[in-house]
C-alpha cells in the first residue's frame, strides 16, 4: 500500500513548530529551527535505546525490588515474588497493579518498539496504520511506567512511619528505572513517519 508523505511530496515539516514548508530550506521560516524531513539517526538511536532498555529489564526482574528487615532478619523479594505475595494474601488489586505496571506494560512497550522497527526495516507499509495506533498507545501509557517505583516508595514511607519494620529498595529499582527511561527515550527518538516512506530501492531505480 502506498501513502503520500511529506517526503514523497517534497515538503518539509518543522519538528519544533510543525510549520509545513513547500521547499527545501535549512531553517524554518517561522521559528528558525533546523529542518529535517525525518528525525536524524532515528532508527539507529531507537535500536540503541531499546536494546539498552531490554538489557536493564533482565536484572530488574531478577534482582530484589525491596528488602524487608523485621525482627533482625532480611527478606528480599523480586517483582514477581511481590506479585505472588500480594495475591496469596488476598491483595488482588495491589498485586494486579504491580504486575501490570512492572511486568506487562514494560514488556508490551518494548515489544511494540521492536515491532515498529521491524515494520521500517522490512518496509511493511501495509502494517503502518496498525503501527501508528500502537505507537500512540505506548505514548499514552508511558506516564504510568514508574507506577511500581511509586508503590514501593509509598510502602517504604508507610512502614517506616509506623515503625513496623525497615524496608529498603533493592538493586532492581535502579535497573527498572533505567529500563523505563531508556524505553521512553526510544519511543521519543522513533519517527513513526518512517513506516509510511517508500522503499529506497524504488527511488534509486527512478533516478
Amino acid at each position: 500500500m502506498k501513502y503520500k508523505t511529506d517526503k514523497s511530496e517534497g515538503k518539509y515539516l518543522c519538528h519544533m513548530c510543525e510549520y509545513l514548508h513547500d521547499e527545501a530550506l535549512h531553517e524554518c521560516k517561522r521559528c528558525g529551527a533546523k529542518l529535517h524531513q525525518r528525525v536524524p539517526n532515528s532508527i539507529a538511536l531507537t535500536w540503541g535505546y531499546v536494546l539498552a532498555a531490554t538489557l536493564f529489564l533482565i536484572p530488574a526482574n531478577i534482582l530484589p525490588m525491596m528488602v524487608v528487615t523485621s525482627m533482625g532478619s532480611d527478606d528480599a523479594s523480586t517483582i514477581m515474588q511481590g506479585v505472588i505475595y500480594f495475591f496469596a494474601h488476598g491483595d488482588y488489586g495491589l498485586g494486579a497493579v504491580i504486575f501490570i505496571a512492572s511486568v506487562a506494560v514494560p514488556v508490551f512497550k518494548l515489544a511494540v518498539v521492536y515491532y515498529l522497527l521491524l515494520i521500517v526495516h522490512f518496509k511493511q507499509h501495509d502494517k503502518a496504520l496498525r503501527g501508528i495506533k500502537l505507537f500512540h498507545i505506548i505514548h499514552l501509557i508511558g506516564k504510568w511506567s514508574m507506577l511500581d517505583i511509586f508503590v514501593v516508595a509509598l510502602m517504604v514511607s508507610m512502614v517506616q512511619f509506623q515503625g513496623l519494620a525497615s524496608i529498603q529498595t533493592g538493586g532492581a529499582a535502579i535497573a527498572f528505572c533505567s529500563a523505563v527511561i531508556f524505553t521512553i527515550i526510544a519511543t521519543e527518538k522513533f519517527d513513526p513517519r518512517l513506516m509510511f516512506d517508500e522503499e529506497l530501492i524504488k527511488k534509486e531505480e527512478d533516478k
